[in-house]
């Protein structure tokens, strides 16, 4: 299928980065799609005038998204980027390794998206498209907040369909509360999935740069010990140096006296070299450090945001509770109301007899 695609379509932009995909049970985690980074490229097809975002892995496609001019790709933080396909039903995430690739990816985005906004109205002017509207149907709750908002509480007796009371502000208040909960888990949610995703990205460079500080961390451990010999073998050839010097011998002794002084300045300069691979390890070693401390920050924001979410969830179980509170007092609020109908229905039929005794009284009156 695709290596057809490839043929009639032609590439556009190339970048390569970790591919991540929602979990489509949660809705709230990233599933790494590609072990490592894999290339991810902008598509032109010609013949059906679209633009598509591919990646492939091996013989399988990890990423076949067409571009609409409805799409946003979104800078979740500084490597890492977002969009929503909802032709298939996910949300893809791109991690890269420099906040450049990042930005000249999101510019690219930009460019596509316009250009399949043009190519989708110049298609329109040709063929007259008609887009069913997306009616997003409000739950029954907040229909019912807006009847009682729309009729004012009134007390009357003369027929059924008048209430007796009105809870306008209990209503009010837990449509208010229900949404800035929505918000909150909405925001917790993009903020949890954001931090895992950039907490698998240092998890992989925090595991090369392990593996990098054991092999230097060994090195220097030998280069020590060979630097302890080199040491005890200098002092050594420093002491036979003082002797020759003290006694002052000629012939044998200044040739001897000269290897000696050879074999000093190269193990000098050897443990020259040494130093300066030690402090290179370092300085290696406090890079390290830093990236480490830069993991501990993103647990803790993580930790945050699951602080956060059990929060969210309390909340939720509240309003929950107040809900619940609410459909007692409008079950309470309708059996009065049956209460009141009942007796209106009495006193009317009561008016009525009153009204037939009063006319009977006043027949024998006139007899």
């Amino acid at each position: 299928m695709y290596p057809l695609h490839r043929e009639r379509e032609q590439p556009i932009f190339s970048a390569r980065a970790h591919v991540f995909q929602i979990d489509p049970a949660t809705k709230r985690n990233w599933i790494p799609a590609s072990k490592h980074a894999v290339t991810v490229s902008f598509f032109y097809d010609a013949n059906r005038n679209v633009y598509r975002i591919i990646s492939v892995g091996g013989t399988k496609a990890i990423i076949n998204s067409t571009v609409t001019p409805n799409m946003t790709f979104t800078k979740t933080s500084q490597k890492f980027g977002q969009w929503a396909d909802s032709r298939a039903n996910t949300v893809y995430g791109l991690g890269f390794a420099t906040e450049q690739q990042l930005h000249q990816f999101a510019e690219r985005f930009k460019e596509v998206k316009e250009a399949a906004r043009l190519a989708r109205e110049k298609s329109q002017d040709k063929i007259e498209l008609t887009n069913p509207a997306l009616n997003i149907a409000a739950p029954q709750f907040s229909q019912d907040l807006s009847d009682d908002l729309q009729s004012p509480p009134v007390m009357c007796v003369n027929g059924p369909e008048d209430k007796l009371f009105r809870s306008q502000s209990a209503d009010i208040t837990l449509s208010s509360e229900k949404e800035r909960i929505k918000k909150m888990l909405s925001e917790g949610s993009i903020c949890e999935m954001n931090l895992e995703a950039e907490l698998f990205t240092l998890q992989d460079s925090n595991a090369k740069l392990v593996a990098a500080l054991h092999e230097a961390n060994a090195n220097v451990e030998q280069w020590k010990k060979q630097l302890a010999a080199y040491q005890e073998e200098t002092e050594r050839l420093r002491d036979q140096v003082a002797d020759l010097e003290a006694h002052g011998g000629h012939g044998p002794s200044d040739l001897l006296k000269d290897e000696l002084t050879q074999s000093l300045e190269e193990l000098e300069a050897l443990l020259k070299a040494k130093d300066e691979e030690i402090h290179i390890l370092q300085s290696k070693k406090s890079d390290y450090h830093e990236l480490e401390q830069e993991r501990e920050e993103a647990l803790h924001r993580l930790q945050v945001s699951r602080e956060l979410e059990m929060r969210n969830v309390e909340l939720e179980r509240r309003v929950q509770s107040v809900e619940q509170t609410l459909a007692s007092s409008l079950e309470e609020r309708d059996r009065a109301e049956n209460e009141v109908q009942r007796v209106v229905d009495i006193l009317d039929v009561k008016i009525f007899d009153l009204n037939d005794l009063r006319q009977s009284l006043a027949k024998l009156i006139d007899k």
